[in-house]
């Protein structure tokens, strides 16, 4: 059966750079609704810039970057190009909520503020229905029970979850994950893990940048592996992880098994 609908998100031919270094050198991405995409590879590959060059909180320099049929409107060239379109940019951003390595929790207010701030102040949404949306969605990822809790009170597995229910808040049309779980020590990150895979198997549409390659097997509709901003070998996970064709690809792979 053919998908009719546009891709939620696909980039074509996306550069990205800093100054004279370039550190996405022509990359294509697509994931379809429901779709998981891992994007996986050494620290320095490129990976969290090609999704924050998705959820535009970088501007790439060169290549097209399109939510459900609607492509980015650009003013300007080379490292001179923005978006064009503010309101553009805000929608785009609404609709793919992020959820950060580092769980960017404002620690001035309570877990149920953190997840209710975004849907009233960006989307007017009503606070008695934005309050019992974060509730069920803390319920969601297993931490109803710290609503009045402060970020500072939560270990990191649980701000993780929490920042994790922020993003659903919005009710996006996809997720992006950079690096969910690297921040954690392993018996945390497995809540997480938990959480992302319960996700998955409901049909989110997500871009998962992640460093564990078992979730990436896991998951993943289709795998990326990136090496120096380029798209060293992609394909579905069973084929990428027991197959790998690259020399590159079987070295990172045996550096992360025995590592």
């Amino acid at each position: 059966m053919t998908n009719t609908k546009p891709p939620v998100i696909k980039i074509r031919d996306l550069h990205k750079a800093y100054g004279d270094l370039e550190v996405i050198k022509g990359v294509d991405v697509t994931a379809h609704a429901g779709e998981v995409i891992s994007l996986i590879g050494s620290s320095g590959s490129g990976k969290s810039t090609l999704l924050r060059c998705a959820n535009l909180l970088e501007n790439s320099q060169k290549g097209e970057v399109l939510f459900q049929g609607e492509a980015v409107k650009w003013r300007g060239k080379g490292l001179h190009r923005h978006p064009a379109d503010k309101q553009q940019v805000i929608r785009i951003r609404t609709n793919l909520s992020m959820v950060f390595q580092q769980f960017n929790l404002w620690s001035h207010m309570t877990i149920l503020q953190n997840v209710m701030e975004a849907p009233v102040t960006v989307l007017g949404r009503d606070k008695e229905e934005a309050e019992a949306s974060a509730r069920g969605y803390l319920d969601k990822v297993g931490i109803g029970d710290k609503c009045d809790a402060w970020p500072a009170q939560l270990s990191g597995g649980q701000q993780q979850r929490a920042a994790i229910a922020r993003a659903l808040a919005m009710e996006p049309q996809a997720l992006l994950f950079d690096e969910p779980t690297s921040a954690l020590d392993p018996e945390l990150e497995q809540e997480v893990v938990k959480v992302i895979k319960d996700l998955a198997s409901e049909g989110r549409t997500m871009l998962l940048v992640t460093h564990d390659m078992r979730l990436a097997a896991d998951v993943s509709d289709h795998v990326i592996f990136l090496h120096l901003g380029r798209i060293e070998e992609e394909g579905p996970p069973a084929e990428l992880f027991g197959h790998p064709k690259s020399t590159r690809l079987q070295q990172f792979l045996s550096a992360t098994q025995s590592g």
